[in-house]
């Protein structure tokens, strides 16, 4: 949206040029015209059409189809009056360059799609209105046939490489972040861990049960950072079988995982798939730690086109009313920021409903749209 408002805004300044053309043309060859105050009327709407459409443009993307479609019946508008206003010698139509504007506003707006639509009805209005076609006409036409279909071909490609710069800058951040997690994990928490463990051991009884519950996390927080570097390393998959790798949660214990999908194959992002498995991760995990080992979970997978729906549910006890509130507010930051944090980042949502029948967790997020 940022690329293509600048293009408008740039484009803005392209209308007025062309503008300013045309009605200096129409004032040097006013002469010209069988009927000189019609021309001068069809000048003055097309100066306040563009004016509309400089303001239309500019930050009313609701506007912008109704807006270019008006536009192009403008300038064919336009051509098709000239030589009714002007006369049979006109050489030269009343918008001239101007509907040059309208063809890129398309191409902008809807690609090389829109650039070839618009240059073609322009060029056939243009066609319409000759006795016969010369070699300056051609030339007329030949340019907006390729300038459209080539700037909005153009547009497209500005448009991919700024969502790609995004997307690295925030994948550069992101690992920034880690590392600096990373290296304070590896101070503080990996350190304590290490040091429970062995006098864990040392001591025996249930501080040996410590000492090992020690080891276990953590050799999962290492793999957890690992995992993550892994993820958005520079070899990284740009796509992940999202159907694929909740499959693989089948073999997870504890707790028992019965996982349900289409059957197909469906392709997100590596990076929004990551996230999205690492809060199912979440969830299961809870499962174990608040139901028991032994309890089991199911995870149904939805492919809803316009968006993905991930379930997660159980039939242990529910959650008791208050609980999440209280752990926010003591620190314990799994479910605010390991599941509900996790998905709003996604553009996302995560639904809970829990009760005495179980917790079943509703994990929704917007398929990304096809970049060109």
């Amino acid at each position: 949206m940022a690329v293509e408002d600048r293009l408008f805004r740039a484009l803005a300044v392209l209308r007025v040029v062309v503008l300013l053309n045309t009605v200096g043309l129409t004032a040097f060859r006013f002469d010209n015209f069988d009927h000189p105050m019609a021309g001068v009327v069809v000048v003055a709407v097309l100066a306040v059409w563009s004016a509309f459409t400089i303001w239309a443009f500019h930050g009313r993307r609701s506007w912008i189809p109704a807006v270019l479609v008006v536009d192009l019946a403008m300038a064919v508008g336009a051509l098709l009056v000239s030589p009714v206003i002007k006369g049979e010698d006109m050489r030269a139509t009343i918008p001239g360059f101007w509907v040059m504007a309208v063809v890129l506003a398309w191409a902008v707006h809807w690609r090389w799609r829109g650039g070839l639509v618009a240059a073609a009805f322009v060029s056939a209005a243009d066609l319409l209105i000759r006795p016969e076609i010369s070699q300056t006409n051609y030339g007329h036409i030949f340019l907006l046939m390729i300038g459209g279909p080539i700037v909005g071909y153009m547009c497209g490609s500005l448009q991919v490489a700024a969502v790609e710069r995004d997307r690295a800058e925030r994948a550069a951040a992101a690992a920034e972040e880690r590392s600096r997690l990373a290296r304070a994990v590896h101070d503080g928490v990996l350190q304590v861990l290490t040091l429970v463990q062995r006098r864990g051991g040392e001591q025996g009884g249930e501080m040996a049960e410590l000492g090992r519950l020690a080891a276990e996390q953590e050799a999962a927080l290492r793999s957890l950072i690992h995992a993550q570097d892994v993820l958005q390393g520079p070899s990284a998959p740009s796509t992940l079988d999202l159907a694929g790798a909740l499959e693989r949660l089948a073999t997870r214990r504890p707790p028992e995982v019965r996982v349900v999908t289409p059957g197909m194959v469906l392709e997100l992002p590596a990076d929004v798939a990551g996230e999205l498995l690492a809060v199912v991760g979440e969830c299961l995990s809870n499962v174990a730690r608040h139901v028991g080992e032994d309890a089991v979970a199911w995870v149904l997978l939805e492919d809803l086109r316009d968006r993905v729906v991930v379930t997660v549910r159980d039939e242990g006890p529910g959650i008791p009313d208050g609980r999440l509130a209280e752990a926010q507010s003591s620190g314990r930051l799994g479910v605010s920021q390991s599941i509900c944090g996790r998905m709003a980042d996604l553009g996302g949502s995560a639904d809970l409903t829990t009760g005495a029948f179980g917790t079943e967790w509703e994990l929704t997020l917007p398929r990304p749209a096809p970049q060109l």
